[in-house]
């Protein structure tokens, strides 16, 4: 008889002063069941605990950093024991930031990094990036918290957990500019910077890729219908792939030069034509459009 899931085990990990303590107390709101710092090699351990409560404990969340780190080599093999062995289910929920934003954290705060107790914050930070370069593929989200308020980082969890009995694959959309940087949160990103630009067009060069105006010019070269028809064609495809594979949300960027025009137009459209199934959600947002406006 196939196993049905009677609880829910969400392990938050991530960079140090990525957020994780915002994380596990928005968690704890929302009745999570939260465990600190626990070593990987005992979550077998705790999930036998879990099944065995007979559905008092529905929702864990665990934190997992790297003042652990002598386990970390054993949370794979826990995590395989957990599907092979247990009914519950489980994500990985990966809390990043860039280094300049970390850095300034460790300043604020006063704190040592604990992989550089004697040294310089950078070099904690970078050792622990490559230490969690493979936990973060294996995460099933990705927040990127360096321009994000604590509030809005509640908000986020909040949002994304609240109805944790029903499973639905969020798309999350959105535009940037390049020379502010790429998102390093997306999963995909798509480089539209080929197409003609309304920047160039002097009327059109105030407004940003959602006035209709911007909009219509983006959208009535040729190239960028063949580009849109063969972007749709690809992500209908792989849309459904990363929902069998047990991701619960993917951020596809889309990137042009300044992330005002060209990118907007392109994942509002994208966000207008995504979305067909009653299980998937699609959400559009432009972290650059208004960089520049005054």
């Amino acid at each position: 008889m196939e196993k049905t899931a009677v609880a829910k085990l969400v392990i938050i990990t991530g960079m140090s002063g990525a957020g994780k303590t915002i994380a596990v107390q928005s968690l704890e709101d929302l009745g999570f069941f939260c465990v600190d710092n626990l070593p990987p090699v005992l979550i077998p351990k705790f999930a036998e605990l879990i099944e065995s409560s007979n559905g008092k404990i529905g929702k864990v969340a665990l934190v997992i950093d790297l003042r652990g780190r002598e386990f970390f080599t054993a949370l794979a093999e826990s995590l395989h024991y957990l599907r092979e062995h247990y009914t519950i289910s489980f994500e990985i929920l990966f809390l990043d930031a860039t280094d300049n934003v970390l850095v300034q954290r460790y300043k604020e705060s006063r704190r040592r990094h604990p992989l550089a107790p004697e040294g310089l914050p950078l070099e904690g930070i970078k050792l622990e990036r490559r230490l969690l370069e493979e936990l973060k593929g294996m995460a099933s989200q990705v927040i990127d918290t360096s321009s994000l308020k604590p509030a809005k980082l509640k908000e986020k969890i909040v949002s994304r957990f609240t109805n944790t009995g029903h499973r639905s694959f969020s798309v999350n959309v959105t535009s940037f500019g390049y020379k502010y940087g790429i998102p390093i949160d997306a999963d995909l990103i798509f480089d539209c910077r080929f197409l003609p630009n309304p920047h160039y067009v002097e009327h059109l060069r105030p407004n940003t890729g959602q006035n209709p105006e911007v909009y219509d010019y983006v959208m009535k070269w040729p190239e960028t219908q063949t580009f849109l028809s063969k972007l749709l064609d690809m992500l209908h495809y792989l849309l459904p792939m990363y929902e069998k594979e047990g991701k619960s949300q993917l951020v596809v960027g889309i990137g042009c030069t300044g992330g005002k025009h060209r990118s907007v137009a392109i994942a509002e459209y994208l966000g207008k034509m995504l979305g067909n199934s009653d299980t998937e959600v699609v959400r559009v947002s432009h972290r650059d459009s208004e960089r520049d406006r005054h």
